[in-house]
């Protein structure tokens, strides 16, 4: 005699079914992201963001105070190709007096302009951010400051830099000269330097310039001859990360060792600032890391 429980078959079926799914969820549940831990760095203040979205990925001393060496040349540039009507072809007469600036302050970088060439304003931009001159940061605020002496336009170069500092937000920027050797009041932050840089490259010369390893540039002597001029850019990382796409780097007694950098890997840019480090080298590593880090956030 054959006896059906009623319901039975139906209960199994479920059972084998609940059992199926949860034995399937252990095989199909999405992973856990893992954690990326963010880097140590030797510089005593740093930055990294998305700059694409602008979103904040690293910050250590993000709005602490910091001297910033030639970084400041990066502001020189911007104020320069935000002026109206720029003609990068224009020429400049390379004057006495900016490489008297060179010979007379021991930190000053020198671009080696000499005296009575005749240089594009395009040239000086190259010699400002590969060599980081001081005699082509000179050059450029003596030409786009305004007034009837070289200090008068020199005073209102640097004017035009602060007024650019307030009107891009960087509440914690101010510039007391146009290259970075400072009188005590040139400060910025890692925050506002990679804002800064950011918007600096939405300039095509910027970009131009700033991933370029050297360049051998035509100029014009005082007898109507021509020399080239060779510079180098004193970026390490520019072809010992890849992608990176710039920007400056800056240095000096009180700034120490500082770096703005950006890179671009799969469509994603990084930008960044690493302030007062140990040397080159460490703030090279610094760069690094945070890109890493960047690029994996």
């Amino acid at each position: 005699m054959k006896i059906r429980i009623k319901g039975f078959r139906r209960a199994t079926a479920v059972a084998v079914t609940a059992g199926a799914v949860l034995s399937a969820g252990a095989f199909t549940a999405p992973a856990q992201a893992a954690t990326v831990a963010a880097p140590t760095i030797t510089a005593k203040g740093g930055f990294v963001m998305n700059n694409g979205t602008g979103k904040t990925l690293y910050t250590k001393a993000a709005d602490t105070r910091r001297s910033t060496g030639s970084t400041t040349k990066i502001m020189t540039a911007r104020v320069v190709l935000a002026q109206k009507n720029l003609d990068l072809d224009s020429k400049v007469t390379v004057q006495k007096a900016y490489s008297d600036y060179i010979v007379n302050n021991d930190w000053a970088s020198s671009a080696r302009l000499i005296v009575g060439d005749k240089v594009t304003v395009r040239q000086l931009l190259y010699g400002l951010m590969l060599p980081s001159g001081c005699d082509a940061a000179y050059a450029l605020a003596d030409k786009f400051g305004t007034g009837t002496t070289r200090d008068a336009r020199v005073k209102s170069f640097i004017g035009q830099m602060n007024s650019t500092a307030k009107s891009l937000g960087l509440t914690n920027t101010h510039f007391d000269s146009f290259d970075g050797i400072g009188h005590g009041a040139n400060y910025s932050t890692p925050r506002d330097l990679t804002k800064l840089a950011s918007s600096a490259m939405k300039y095509s010369t910027f970009r131009t310039v700033v991933k370029t390893k050297s360049t051998k540039q035509k100029v014009t002597t005082s007898n109507g001859g021509y020399r080239y001029m060779e510079w180098t850019n004193t970026n390490g990382l520019l072809g010992s990360y890849s992608g990176t796409i710039g920007v400056k780097t800056g240095s000096g007694p009180e700034a120490k060792y500082c770096l703005v950098f950006a890179a671009t890997r799969n469509g994603k840019t990084v930008i960044g600032t690493v302030l007062a480090d140990s040397s080159v080298a460490a703030r090279t590593a610094s760069a690094k890391k945070l890109m890493d880090y960047g690029f994996k956030k």
